[in-house]
Formats: C-alpha cells, sequence, structure tokens
C-alpha cells in the first residue's frame, strides 16, 4: 500500500518526530548532539527553515519548524539526517542505519495549540524523569526561548512574539506558563497528530487544512493498550 503524502503547507508551522532504530540511541557523547544541532542550523539556512523549539532527546527527536516552502522540508531532513549518520558511522566505526523508517510529521495550528507544542517539546525530558526543570536540560531550545541565553537557531514564532512588546517579557510570560502541567489529553492529542500524520489544532484549523488538501483528515481512534502504551512515550 503507496505511503500517504506528508501534509506540509508553505508557511505553517510542523512538528517532527524522529525514533532510533528499535528505538535505541542516536546520540552517544556531547559532540554528537553539539554535531546535529550544527547540522540542523546549516539545513535551515540552506532549505529557509524558521526552527522554534527542538529537543534531543537520547534516542529520538522533536522539532517545531516552519518551512518557507513546504517542498523543501524533504531534503532538508534528507541531509540533515543523511550528514549525521555518516559522520556518526565513521566516528564509531558502525554501519546501518541509525533513524527508524520515516520521520513524522503533523501542523500545528496557531496559538494555543502551537505554544501546547512549545511545551510539549521542551518538557520532553522532564517526562522522562531526567531532570526536574526543562532548565536543566542542556539539549534543548527552552533555556533560548525563557531568554538564559542567545541562539543564532531559533527564531520565534508569532504566537511566541505575540505573548509581549519585547523580547524580556515574552520571555517572561513564556516561562510562566511552565508553571502548570501540560494536560494529559492534550499530550495524547499531540503524540495521536504525530504518529497519525494528521493536523494538530482545532476543528476550525483542520477543516482548512482538509480543504487545501481534499481529504479528510482525523486522528484515528485507539484502543486502551494503545493508549497506555503511547502514554509512556516522550
Amino acid at each position: 500500500m503507496p505511503r500517504k503524502p506528508r501534509i506540509l503547507i508553505d508557511g505553517m508551522a510542523v512538528h517532527i518526530v524522529q525514533r532510533g532504530v528499535d528505538r535505541g540511541a542516536t546520540f552517544f557523547t556531547t559532540e554528537d548532539y553539539l554535531l546535529y544541532l550544527e547540522l540542523l542550523r546549516e539545513a535551515s539556512d540552506l532549505f529557509g527553515l524558521q526552527v522554534h523549539a527542538y529537543c534531543l532527546m537520547t534516542n529520538h527527536i522533536h522539532l517545531l519548524l516552519t518551512p518557507s516552502e513546504a517542498v523543501d522540508l524533504s531534503p532538508a531532513m534528507k541531509r540533515l539526517t543523511q550528514i549525521y549518520v555518516q559522520r556518526i558511522n565513521r566516528l564509531y566505526s558502525r554501519s546501518g542505519p541509525l533513524w527508524s523508517g520515516r520521520y513524522k510529521t503533523a501542523l500545528v495550528g496557531s496559538d494555543n495549540y502551537l505554544l501546547s507544542c512549545y511545551r510539549y517539546i521542551e518538557l520532553n525530558p522532564v517526562r522522562a524523569r531526567m531532570v526536574t526543570s526543562p532548565s536543566e536540560y542542556p539539549w534543548s531550545s527552552y533555556k533560548f526561548n525563557v531568554g538564559l541565553c542567545p541562539s543564532s537557531l531559533i527564531t520565534p514564532h508569532q504566537a511566541f512574539e505575540a505573548l509581549g512588546h519585547d523580547s524580556e517579557s515574552r520571555s517572561s510570560v513564556y516561562k510562566d506558563i511552565f508553571r502548570e502541567a501540560l494536560d494529559r489529553q492534550v499530550i495524547q492529542q499531540i503524540r495521536d497528530a504525530t504518529s497519525q500524520g494528521v493536523p494538530f489544532g482545532d476543528g476550525r484549523f483542520v477543516a482548512q487544512i482538509e480543504q487545501m488538501v481534499g481529504r479528510r483528515l482525523k486522528v484515528r481512534s485507539v484502543g486502551r493498550q494503545s493508549s497506555i502504551s503511547s502514554l509512556r512515550q516522550t
């Protein structure tokens, strides 16, 4: 059965998830994380991607970005992943794939949905109990988005910029919204949307995308066991 094409729209934010083969490690040392971020910066420059948030976990990655042109996302991700795997294979004298199949994508609606996705991504290490605060994890965009240090990689999304009239106020408001836990139902909605490749947003947003792509886009219901299993993911 042929794969359904990814649902991507010019200038619209997309959440990307990519996991290691058999959920195995994809980063082994500090240098590996730094290499991936440098390659991500190069890809964003070459292909016109705005990176809003990211989190590099031990065995998977989350990205929230906006491609200027949707067709550029695939070659950008291909370049990023291929060069990274080539470097890692040479460095560790290994062979074969590092990433498991296709990366997953989901378009993200604006405002609250976009900010929920920011939080979902940057709270990954907290949900995985690797740290107690997102500020403690070195391989996410949190510290940049709350103004702890500058970044040449991160570009704020319009929904982020609407949080305040200047960078200081925006960072302060953004930090405050992390004081409340992300609703468990929202976490599941984000996971379902990304795993199934459908938009994450309100009904109006989904209907708009359906009209643009000419087909129905609905999250498939999952069984109890699948729901329990997915809640263990980060």
